[in-house]
């Protein structure tokens, strides 16, 4: 028989399985995916895309430093996930904007949407976003002047900007609902950017967000190193592109689904927005429909909506959504049948 008064209970941890991956790991991917498109904007739109985006990371990073200055809380600056946002909300703008604008972008999305609720991993939508949706509605005139590629002036580096020559994006000429007048726009849009130039980025709309090769680039590297799945963006870009080409509003089928997921912001929203851990499903299921839900709202605010571009609050939209697809997408536990995770989830 056992010797139940001598038995040791030796009471120890759960095994946990520990990785090597940090969030200043993740955040440098992040930031190196971003370069390329970093270095053709720089390109494309002159050096003020280096420097508006240098002055929006710095904004990120003081503004974060600030208020976990004054609450007294461990600085988290190192992280770099301020670096991160403030990248996104440079590629988000428009290059010619003036610095001090996208500084109040910067603090809104880092004091307002990050750190009040919490700081990195807490936030519910993404800060980038929001900081541009604030911008957007505070600002509008400036958010939506584009520069022209293809002229010779390039945007200011420090000063005016009024000798810029602008050009409409090519979501602008895709937006209309009188179905002749729409068929001669996007024919002038066919006959002005070929599916090449669309591809390239030698097209008009903000900074980071024009060269669809470039942000692939970016967006290949981060799932090769396993920082994002590829659900999310396949998802999404699959939904646009499906359901573009099945209801093309001019043209073609093939020619309307390439300029709608060439044109805007689709790429950059998909593979750098859309995969933000704090603001994206876990499962991979859940993934799939995280990513098939932006797809779905992107295009019908393109097409019903007053605004050209809609991936900027299809994603925001989402991210609201995602603790209930979390919920219903979460994998029975061993052991537990379905009623007992239905009565679960009813609690």
């Amino acid at each position: 028989m056992t010797d139940y008064k001598n038995l040791k209970l030796i009471a120890t941890s759960s095994p946990h399985i520990r990785g090597s991956e940090t969030t200043q790991g993740i955040m440098k991917d992040v930031i190196i995916a971003m370069l390329p498109a970093l270095a053709y904007a720089c390109f494309n739109f002159g050096l003020r895309a280096l420097t508006l985006t240098l002055v929006s990371v710095a904004g990120c990073v003081f503004f974060e430093w600030l208020y976990r200055k004054l609450m007294k809380k461990p600085q988290s600056v190192r992280d770099l996930s301020a670096v991160v946002t403030g990248m996104l909300l440079a590629f988000v703008s428009p290059v010619q904007i003036p610095y001090w604008m996208i500084l109040i972008g910067d603090c809104f999305a880092i004091i307002i949407v990050k750190q009040l609720f919490g700081g990195i991993g807490k936030n519910f939508v993404n800060p980038a976003l929001a900081g541009r949706a604030v911008l957007l509605a505070s600002y509008a005139g400036s958010m939506t002047t584009w520069v022209d590629p293809g002229a010779v002036s390039k945007a200011a580096v420090i000063g005016s900007n009024v000798d810029v020559v602008t050009a409409a994006t090519p979501l602008s000429y895709m937006k209309g609902t009188d179905p002749a007048a729409l068929a001669e726009s996007f024919g002038n849009l066919t006959g002005t950017y070929g599916v090449k130039e669309m591809f390239l980025g030698q097209i008009g709309g903000s900074l980071g967000e024009v060269s669809a090769l470039m942000l692939i680039i970016g967006g290949v590297y981060l799932v090769w190193r396993k920082v994002i799945n590829w659900q999310t963006p396949a998802a999404y870009i699959g939904t646009v592109a499906v359901l573009t080409f099945l209801f093309p509003k001019a043209g073609s089928s093939l020619d309307w689904m390439l300029y709608s997921i060439f044109g805007g912001g689709l790429m950059l929203g998909a593979f750098f927005m859309a995969t933000d851990y704090a603001t994206s499903p876990i499962t991979k299921k859940g993934q799939l429909i995280f990513g098939v839900g932006c797809g779905l709202f992107t295009v019908l605010i393109r097409y019903f909506g007053s605004y050209n571009e809609g991936v900027c609050y299809s994603i925001m939209v989402m991210n609201l959504f995602v603790p209930f697809i979390d919920k219903y997408t979460k994998p029975v536990r061993f052991g537990v049948v379905k009623s007992d995770k239905k009565e679960g989830a009813a609690k």
